[in-house]
């Protein structure tokens, strides 16, 4: 690792870390029991570290979080997790960081310039071809369709701003369309909202002008061309901003 990359790492896990301080204390006693006294593991690593791992594993460019693991952080990380658990136990300790690791994502958030970019983007369980034998969110998961076409899972729902940084998301069921979530995710957004095609609706257009919320889109090719302005069309081109963020 690098000098700057190592920066940056020590540079989350603070954050992280700076997080769970607060986080933990008061999450723990607003805990709700059953009436029984239950036996709390220790774990040799703090919730801090956990969570700063399963971060890092997003910017590692391995495509599974077993080699990334077990062939980084096992094998070159050890340095900063001097106490690391095998693989199967460090699987274990996930589920309990979910809750957690949501609770951070929304302190990460930036603030509304007056220009945002809206888009979503499908978070695939299984091949369509395995639809019928996947049990993995069964009751959950649907089928939807997005630009590339087919798809069995969920769709992520982000609005970022001019720079990049996230101002709201929503995750649904992948058959949800696009513009059903927009007015839940708007709450904090003002100015110049630009979206894809699939955001067209003079419903929503109203609704969010009574928010003082501008929707901008692209024309589908059977619609009347309308009166833009040069900036709203140099803006919609910005819209690479947001679909960098969503290969990441």
């Amino acid at each position: 690792m690098s000098n700057d990359i190592i920066a940056q790492f020590i540079k989350l896990f603070c954050s992280v870390d700076d997080f769970c301080l607060e986080f933990e204390p008061e999450f723990n006693e607003k805990l709700l029991g059953d009436g029984t006294r239950k036996r709390i593991r220790a774990s040799k690593l703090y919730l801090s570290e956990v969570m700063t791992i399963i971060i890092w594993f997003h910017r590692s460019g391995y495509r599974t979080f077993k080699d990334y693991y077990t062939k980084e952080v096992c094998t070159h990380m050890c340095w900063a997790f001097p106490d690391l658990v095998s693989y199967n136990r460090f699987v274990e300790l996930m589920s309990g960081a979910l809750l957690p690791l949501c609770s951070y994502l929304c302190t990460r958030k930036g603030n509304c310039s007056g220009i945002s970019f809206i888009d979503s983007m499908p978070i695939v369980v299984c091949h369509n071809r395995r639809i019928r034998s996947n049990k993995v969110f069964s009751h959950i998961a649907q089928r939807g369709k997005n630009s590339v076409g087919w798809f069995y899972g969920f769709k992520i729902h982000l609005i970022v701003n001019d720079q990049g940084e996230l101002l709201s998301f929503h995750l649904t069921p992948g058959n949800v369309d696009d513009r059903k979530p927009v007015p839940k995710m708007v709450k904090s957004v003002f100015g110049k909202l630009f979206g894809d095609k699939g955001y067209i609706s003079q419903e929503l257009f109203n609704l969010l002008f009574t928010q003082d919320i501008q929707l901008i889109t692209k024309i589908k090719r059977n619609m009347k061309n309308k009166l833009m302005s040069s900036f709203d069309k140099l803006m919609l081109r910005k819209r690479a901003i947001i679909e960098t963020i969503n290969d990441h």
